[in-house]
């Protein structure tokens, strides 16, 4: 592979990364991961005002990590890309690892 490309993917990837990069926006991936939810739904879950969470909400869709859909006065929203779920398991079984080498640590 040549380096422009790999340099590219790996900025695409970070792409990705950064826009998960907040914890309304990580909830609301976990939260379309349970099933769709309109802005209404996370706006009340998030305890933010509308246009916070349809930022929120467009950044994950730039991202191609949720998908949107029009229903009558609503946008309902669903996660495109389950498979983002992976990732935070292994995020969480580093904050796992990082947690038990602390407890060792301070024995």
């Amino acid at each position: 592979m040549k380096d422009v490309e790999l340099k590219a993917r790996f900025e695409e990837r970070a792409r990705v990364i950064k826009a998960m990069a907040h914890p309304s926006r990580l909830f609301i991936v976990e939260e379309l991961a349970k099933k769709e939810r309109c802005v209404r739904e996370l706006t009340e879950m998030i305890g933010s005002d509308v246009s916070t969470v349809s930022k929120h909400l467009s950044v994950l869709r730039e991202a191609g990590i949720v998908i949107d859909e029009k229903r009558g006065l609503q946008v309902y929203y669903s996660l495109k890309m389950p498979c983002i779920l992976n990732f935070f398991g292994c995020v969480d079984s580093v904050l796992e690892a990082k947690a038990d080498s602390c407890q060792r640590a301070a024995k």
